[in-house]
């Protein structure tokens, strides 16, 4: 049978346009039943990707980092179930994941978010090993039952102030990527004098060995005989870029000490070396400040926080040396005694 519409076009006055037959799609667009809803949002459901990336559940969960992931992966030593894991795999937790032949612990809900403020004293560095430097900001940190720290930003070993810890990696990768525009202010000391033509040309950007830079602000502070205090404000965080600008004009810079991060200020008083967890309200400030809320933790009917990993105490504990019971600095007075 062939099915009709009118068209839409209004009549002209005293004629009778006719009838014309309706294309299939057009009837099929026109009589969807429930039936069709039910087919079609299935198959969207299907076509969509389930669950979490492979490489960022297992990053998560503090085993490694999603790039050391990725070379797992391509090494064919993850299996999910019985199956080698494949780049771009995904879970949704009901798979069991193996390392070299080894059930990992998998940290299937997100833990609940910690960002730490720690004063980095002078002879620290960022990285986790390095056998030229063994002191690291890692050492003395809090244990972690689920996840990882990761720093947001590095410093080099000869500058102080300020480094934010956090557990959440989506948190850090925005307060690090160029697109957020993350303001960093820095104390520094400059020994020498300072002209204005050299403020200016800090200000317009002067030519470095990867691109020009400059600064969005310079502000002096004050001084006394050869040394000078500035601090500068700069939205990038380029390898010793802010002495290497100075430098770039001869001047030299005897001390730097990062004392803001985003919305984040250095405490007054805080001693090198110690680290803080930020208040509640500075905490909805930070993950407001680059377009993220807190997820609030999942508590049972008396308000006590459920621990994610209460049903899975049987499972293998967490690979990486960050969750050792004994720091770093502790093992490292011990064997030299």
């Amino acid at each position: 049978m062939t099915n009709y519409y009118r068209s839409p076009k209004k009549k002209q006055a005293g004629k009778n346009r006719p009838l014309k037959p309706a294309s299939e799609a057009i009837f099929k667009e026109r009589v969807v039943t429930e039936e069709n809803e039910d087919i079609v949002h299935q198959a969207l459901k299907e076509a969509s990707p389930q669950g979490e990336k492979l490489q960022k559940v297992i990053a998560r969960s503090g085993h490694t980092s999603r790039r050391e992931t990725e070379r797992l992966i391509a090494q064919g030593r993850i299996k999910i179930g019985q199956r080698v894991a494949q780049l771009g795999d995904r879970v949704d937790g009901s798979e069991a994941v193996f390392l070299d032949g080894r059930e990992l612990f998998i940290a299937w809900e997100k833990p609940r978010q910690r960002v730490l403020v720690y004063n980095k004293p002078e002879g620290e560095i960022c990285s986790r090993k390095d056998p030229e430097h063994p002191n690291t900001i890692f050492d003395d940190l809090p244990n972690l039952k689920i996840g990882r720290w990761i720093s947001v930003g590095r410093l080099d070993i000869n500058t102080t102030g300020l480094i934010l810890l956090t557990n959440d990696g989506e948190l850090a990768n925005l307060l690090m990527h160029p697109s957020s525009e993350v303001e960093r202010e820095y104390a520094v000391r400059v020994l020498g004098e300072v002209t204005d033509d050299d403020i200016e040309q800090l200000k317009a950007g002067v030519q470095l060995d990867d691109g020009v830079a400059s600064f969005d602000k310079i502000i002096y502070v004050g001084g006394q005989g050869a040394n000078h205090w500035y601090h500068v404000i700069l939205k990038e965080g380029r390898n010793r870029e802010v002495r290497r600008m100075w430098e770039s004009l001869g001047i030299t810079v005897s001390r730097l000490s990062r004392i803001r991060y985003g919305v984040v200020e250095l405490p007054r008083g805080q001693k090198p070396g110690r680290w803080e967890d930020l208040d509640e309200k500075a905490m909805h400030k930070l993950y407001a400040s680059v377009g993220l809320q807190i997820t609030p933790p999942k508590t049972d009917h008396r308000g006590k926080i459920i621990s994610p990993n209460s049903q899975r105490k049987n499972k293998t504990r967490l690979l990486m040396p960050d969750n050792r019971r004994k720091s770093q600095k502790q093992k490292k007075r011990n064997k030299s005694r």
